[in-house]
């Protein structure tokens, strides 16, 4: 069978491609050996935020006093918060079916391999194999948790994120390695449902170590009050699973002690690594770095021609959002379309436990780094009519601009609802909004998102209500 376009993988990067491609008419295939929409529909983004927002709904009951609302106590009932992410990713991933039927985009059930003259070899769940040819193969195959060295992860006793969205008892104690977005949304849901939680970070910042350092300061802050242990700056060790218990070794940096955690599980939560093997690369002379990432062009060329990739499998930002983008992106140059590279400094990140944790552009000390002079604003939400009334204080906004010409430089937020306001962020980056364009721009009262304006007012000298 011949295609105009072939698909591996149908994750955020890939199904969005082959829509695109099959708008713009194009006859697409899309590869899958497990179920559409990836990792991020199945196993990531959508049934973590399931897991989160029970999380969230519990915390709220059992504050329900705050509120003036008496009721009983709640329990966690683990296996139905369980269940109910499940059920969400299903349903999820039934759309996606639809999309694919709406969009005439042929699924071919298997494992994809790349081969010489343009050709996918697709091995389904029987061992039977089927080629299939097409004018251009993107690979969109996505990434998988990367273990640390010498501490396998066996499912069990060191798990992945995909086990810890599944497992049929709730442990008591648990350590997570990995202070970055995966970790500490899992820190929040387990610590939230009653687990006892360590949280172990190499760097020393601690807490999402890559955001700015204020932002990670008040969440460590925050997680502190929930009762979550977290040691920045401290290296892992040794795993020891040989006993009932398992033991955690872990050497702090800075005073170079050695610490033993006791627990029952350890998540492995230190980043991804890309599924770049066994799919045909180097019979076809694509190259890769060190890390096993596919290197291409600013339109996802290979350097093979007809044969791109995009999202996880490339050095840039493994975030669903990012893959999108690319897939769009790689398939409108495709087609002809006089279509502009991506912007890698005005990428959101977020992070979904309580409070949100949002960013994009520099933080205050990149921007320092890079030379600018600089105008910083910051807006607590305990200023905030809103968030008093929301029972959402906790956080703030930081503004970051260029001192001499106003320009945006970056935005950090964290608390209540910040993972929806930076959007308005990334928009005013992309139109090169100056700062006092923004805090002149009229936000509607009482709002969350007015936080932005103060902030940026602050910057200036001008904020109101501080």
């Amino acid at each position: 069978m011949n295609f105009d376009l072939i698909v591996l993988g149908s994750g955020p990067g890939g199904y969005p491609a082959a829509i695109r491609a099959s708008q713009l008419g194009m006859k697409v295939a899309i590869v899958e050996r497990e179920n559409l929409g990836g990792i991020c529909l199945n196993w990531g983004c959508i049934p973590t935020k399931a897991l989160l927002k029970s999380a969230q709904v519990f915390n709220y009951i059992n504050h329900a006093a705050d509120y003036g609302i008496s009721v009983k106590s709640a329990k966690a009932d683990f296996d139905g918060m369980i269940n109910r992410s499940r059920g969400v990713a299903d349903g999820m991933s039934k759309g996606i079916q639809f999309l694919m039927k709406k969009n005439k985009i042929t699924v071919i059930e298997g494992d994809g391999k790349l081969a010489r003259g343009k050709k996918v070899v697709v091995t389904d769940k029987e061992g039977s194999r089927k080629e299939y040819a097409a004018d251009n193969i993107i690979v969109a195959t996505g990434a998988r948790s990367r273990a640390l060295p010498n501490i396998p992860i066996d499912g069990e006793k060191v798990i992945g994120y995909r086990k810890a969205m599944t497992m049929k008892k709730q442990p008591k104690r648990m350590v997570v390695i990995g202070a970055g977005a995966i970790g500490v949304e899992f820190a929040y849901f387990y610590n939230s449902v009653g687990t006892e939680v360590t949280v172990v970070e190499y760097l020393e910042q601690g807490l999402l170590p890559r955001e700015d350092k204020d932002v990670s300061k008040e969440l460590g802050k925050v997680f502190k009050k929930y009762g979550v242990n977290v040691l920045g700056n401290t290296a892992v060790q040794e795993v020891d699973i040989s006993g009932k218990e398992i033991v955690v070794k872990v050497l702090n940096r800075k005073t170079e002690k050695i610490e033993e955690i006791k627990c029952d599980v350890v998540l492995s939560a230190t980043g991804v690594m890309p599924n770049t093997e066994d799919i045909g690369l180097e019979a076809l002379g694509i190259k890769k770095d060190k890390a096993g990432r596919i290197q291409v062009d600013e339109f996802y060329n290979t350097g093979v021609p007809g044969i791109y990739a995009i999202g996880d499998v490339l050095d840039t930002p493994a975030l669903a959002h990012v893959a999108t983008a690319e897939g769009i992106t790689c398939v409108e140059k495709i087609s002809g379309m006089d279509v502009r590279p991506i912007n890698y400094n005005i990428i959101p990140s977020c992070t979904y436990c309580v409070p949100e944790v949002a960013s994009v552009g520099m933080t205050e000390a990149q921007a320092k780094e890079a030379g600018h002079e600089l105008k910083v604003g910051k807006f607590p939400f305990s200023a905030s009519g809103k968030a008093s009334a929301s029972g959402a204080k906790e956080g703030f906004v930081k503004m970051v601009y260029d001192a001499k010409y106003g320009e945006l430089l970056g935005a950090h937020m964290i608390g209540s609802n910040v993972t929806e306001m930076i959007a308005e962020i990334v928009a005013a980056m992309n139109l090169e909004t100056t700062g006092h364009e923004l805090l002149k721009a009229v936000h509607p009262h009482p709002t969350m998102s007015e936080a932005v304006m103060e902030a940026s007012a602050a910057a200036y000298g001008e904020v109101i209500h501080l």
